[in-house]
């Protein structure tokens, strides 16, 4: 029987990169990137950021928690991130007596690094290339539920072989690439016992909150700092006061230089997701169902948090990154579909599906599938369209709007960190609204039975009556009364009927879902095999998938429209200038940092001009999860932290704008500066290796 097993390791390193679009992978950077990389101003060699037998730059790179990038930069295992990848484990360390989301908090010895349980860092140790493994033994004949069954006891099979060789603390993922044309296995070390050694007051690590996300020109100071430790043998370990800070064999030198204008950029970070090779099919439900359900129900919910939160330092802090989860994404949402109506990308994909459907009929057989690819994902998108719409209203308004549905759902031994965080009564009013724009907005089959056989029949259809009755009667308004419950009362409580009439209708559409499913998944991986073997010659990437990649390109300004031009920096006088008392969740300014700008006391981190810059803008590939990745120079030293995108650009997890899109990154000087001048904290600076020798620049 034939057997299919696509060269795309082949086809990716055979040809140089040309633009700054891409998120390449580390093993591959010597045959596909080095050269263009050196040529835009890089100075170490491919091994040098990346080796499998000696130390590199891919080992002072982190994930840090679930899902953004940190780095190493000292020989103690400190190390550097974003303010708002911290954010939820400063905001579990808080409390009204001791606000670090309002105020901020640095350690001034180890001991008074604060635990933060939950929170782990995982470096990579090995990359390895295992397609083979994975497809080798697939016949192209075979069908696609045939096929995802035998690469799933592949991969299972793999993965177990490969466990055996592990040491304590190392785990093993087989990832897909390009639609499931190629996969990889990466090796991690999960170190659990991290701890927070300081982070500004939000009003620096957040200033601009919501209003400023995603935007240009930003001010933020968007930073935090935390330490690994390890056990007396330098293993990972679970948290003891025994354990020590972790010996870091790679850590990353730092830069005073700063950046100019055309300087070469680098990243090396965990981008999440992208889907780059989405078709106008998909393009039509993004932008016709998926977003407008996300913006208007997260938009909902968010007014009535916001209000609570304004009103109370308590819920404040309780809700703070809730509330951050929950916007960044919407307002991802309404710039993502802004962007990709504004910039014509539905336009652009229906060309390249009629040049790949040109190809495709002349140049393969019917049987190989690329004909009939861009029509099987046609008649899919139609068919899980409706379901996933109705999917996403039961998750968006129930399964994550109403938290007493969550609480019924909870472990008892889990519910102390539950209710950490959680206040009844501003659940109650947010369920409310969820419980009625769900009776408004989907369709009466799809709403859960709890509306038919006990909204209407015991209060009239009255949604208000009945979420006040269940508020008053559940004993999951209460953590004292939650945990007192038996397992009978738990499944009789009022929120529990509910959580299971939801979890009921939810899992009525997964049949239906996975019966669809498959077909939009062959018709993905053809079409993207087929545009590789259309275009031999094109330098490829897979979509973002949280593993590390490296972009690189330079620092550059940008035309946001018709005569404007945005500068590639922002300095500490444009903090000052936002300040807005009205505003004071987003625009603070600090008294001490409002003194040392009078002063203009900058110490050595002022740029030539005598001018403290807080952000700066870079060309490179970035998305969701590069968030705290390490804005590298030529010489791979840290410059920054990227921590954004552009507002513009915000269709460019779909299609990347060369023109528009940038990397927003606070500069590693203002880090440093905030950390040393504002904070006066000795104990992160003495340990850092700060380097200020004028590169010679390209």
């Amino acid at each position: 029987m034939k057997k299919l097993l696509l060269t795309f390791a082949a086809m990716t390193i055979a040809f140089s990169a040309a633009a700054d679009e891409g998120m390449w992978l580390l093993p591959y950077l010597q045959k596909m990137n080095i050269k263009d990389m050196k040529a835009k101003g890089l100075r170490l060699s491919a091994e040098d950021i990346y080796s499998i037998n000696k130390s590199s730059l891919k080992d002072a790179i982190v994930i840090f928690g679930g899902g953004c990038t940190g780095e190493i930069v000292s020989d103690k295992g400190l190390i550097f991130t974003n303010h708002h990848c911290g954010y939820g484990s400063i905001q579990a360390l808080s409390s009204v007596e001791h606000d670090y989301l309002k105020n901020g908090f640095w350690a001034n010895s180890h001991a008074e690094e604060l635990p933060c349980p939950g929170l782990s860092v995982r470096f990579v140790r090995k990359i390895e290339d295992v397609t083979a493994q994975i497809l080798g033994n697939i016949p192209s004949i075979s069908g696609e539920q045939e096929r995802s069954e035998m690469v799933s006891a592949n991969i299972n099979g793999l993965s177990e072989e490969m466990r055996k060789d592990l040491a304590e603390g190392q785990t093993v993922q087989i990832v897909s690439f390009f639609g499931g044309n190629q996969y990889f296995a990466f090796v991690y070390e999960v170190y659990n016992d991290v701890r927070l050694v300081g982070t500004p007051p939000s009003s620096i690590g957040k200033f601009g909150g919501d209003t400023d996300n995603w935007m240009w020109p930003r001010h933020t100071g968007d930073f935090s700092i935390f330490r690994v430790y390890a056990d007396k043998d330098n293993k990972p370990a679970a948290y003891s006061k025994d354990n020590v800070p972790y010996k870091a064999p790679r850590h990353l030198e730092i830069s005073l230089n700063g950046v100019d204008e055309g300087d070469f950029t680098m990243i090396m970070g965990f981008p999440g997701s992208t889907t780059r090779y989405m078709t106008s099919y998909e393009i039509d439900q993004m932008l016709e169902v998926d977003n407008p359900q996300r913006i208007y129900i997260r938009g909902e919910r968010q007014a009535i948090l916001w209000e609570a939160m304004e009103a109370s330092d308590e819920i404040r802090i309780k809700y703070a990154s809730k509330y951050a989860g929950s916007s960044n994404y919407w307002k991802n949402s309404i710039g993502m579909s802004r962007g990709i109506t504004k910039l014509g990308v539905k336009a652009q994909k229906q060309a390249e599906e009629a040049a790949f459907q040109k190809w495709a009929n002349e140049n393969t057989l019917p049987e190989e599938g690329f004909i009939d690819a861009l029509d099987e994902m046609k008649q899919s998108v139609e068919k899980l369209t409706p379901i996933e719409g109705t999917i996403q209203y039961l998750n968006e308004a129930f399964l994550r709007g109403i938290e007493i549905i969550s609480a019924a759902r909870t472990a008892t031994t889990r519910l102390d960190g539950f209710y950490k965080d959680y206040d009844a009564a501003l659940d109650c009013k947010v369920a409310k609204r969820m419980m009625t724009i769900a009776r408004e907005n989907m369709a009466p089959e799809a709403l859960p039975s709890i509306y038919t056989e006990v909204i209407d029949k015991e209060f009239g259809g009255d949604i208000e009556k009945y979420v006040d009755w269940l508020y008053a009667n559940s004993a999951f308004s209460s953590l004292e009364k939650a945990k007192a419950l038996s397992d009978e009362e738990r499944k009789a409580d009022p929120a529990a009927q509910l959580a299971a009439s939801v979890v009921e209708k939810y899992n009525s559409y997964i049949p239906a879902l996975r019966e669809h499913s498959p077909q939009q998944n062959k018709a993905h991986r053809l079409y993207v095999a087929g545009l590789m073997k259309m275009q031999p010659e094109k330098a490829w990437y897979s979509d973002a998938n949280f593993t590390i990649r490296c972009t690189y390109g330079n620092v550059l300004p940008y035309n946001p429209a018709d005569a404007i031009t945005y500068n590639y920096y922002t300095t500490l006088e444009g903090v000052i200038a936002k300040e807005d008392t009205s505003n004071p969740l987003e625009f603070t300014v600090e008294p001490k940092l409002k003194e040392l700008y009078a002063k203009k006391d900058y110490g050595r981190y002022a740029d030539k001009n005598g001018r403290l810059r807080v952000g700066f803008l870079c060309n490179l590939d970035i998305t969701g999860g590069n968030s705290g990745s390490p804005v590298l120079d030529g010489n791979g030293r840290l410059v920054g932290l990227a921590f954004d995108g552009n507002w513009e650009a915000m269709s460019g997890d779909v299609a990347f704008e060369p023109e528009l899109q940038r990397c927003i990154a606070v500069d590693i000087r203002y880090v440093l500066f905030v950390v040393d001048k504002f904070a006066g904290c000795n104990h992160i600076m003495s340990e850092l290796d700060i380097v200020q020798a004028k590169a010679k620049r390209k």
